[in-house]
């Protein structure tokens, strides 16, 4: 019926609708009472909110009480503390990786590692970590240390461009 009544729809559907508004009662006053609708909604203008609505708003915005900033409610000892933790643990796996080595060497050296010449990529690293477990910890703990590094060096960074 709307789209008859908005000229859109197809000749079949006119006709048929035509027929019907005619000889049916019921359908006749239906499509008297939407062209009413219809007409109705095309003599209301829309209302434009007044040219200092935005500014209104905005002063009732600022009379409430808004959130503190974030670093004034949360506790750095917390921060810090999470950031202990990580620490000890990367410290405790180097102990860790540190002691599996098998520090009693063939040869006149006492360590695996050759010193005289300092070449790192002699390094046997699969002694002090050969679990994948263990690998995979210690990798996970470094990249979440990484990530606090970033954070701490990122407010850093903040305050000292508040500060200018």
């Amino acid at each position: 019926m709307w789209d008859y009544i908005d000229g859109i729809s197809s000749p079949q559907e006119k006709t048929v609708i035509e027929q019907l508004i005619q000889t049916d009662g019921e359908w006749k006053a239906k499509y008297h009472e939407l062209l009413d609708v219809q007409q109705l909604l095309q003599s209301t203008e829309l209302e434009a909110p007044s040219m200092r609505f935005t500014k209104n708003v905005m002063e009732e915005i600022a009379k409430l009480h808004i959130a503190p900033a974030t670093r004034n409610y949360i506790n750095k000892r917390i921060i810090w503390g999470i950031g202990a933790f990580f620490i000890t643990i990367i410290v405790g796996f180097l102990v860790y990786g540190f002691g599996q080595i098998d520090w009693t060497a063939q040869g006149d050296s006492k360590l695996p590692i050759d010193l005289s010449n300092v070449d790192f990529s002699k390094v046997d690293y699969s002694k002090m970590f050969n679990n994948n477990l263990v690998n995979a910890f210690m990798m996970l703990n470094v990249i979440l240390g990484l990530f606090l590094l970033d954070r701490f060096l990122a407010n850093k960074r903040k305050k000292f461009q508040e500060e200018a």
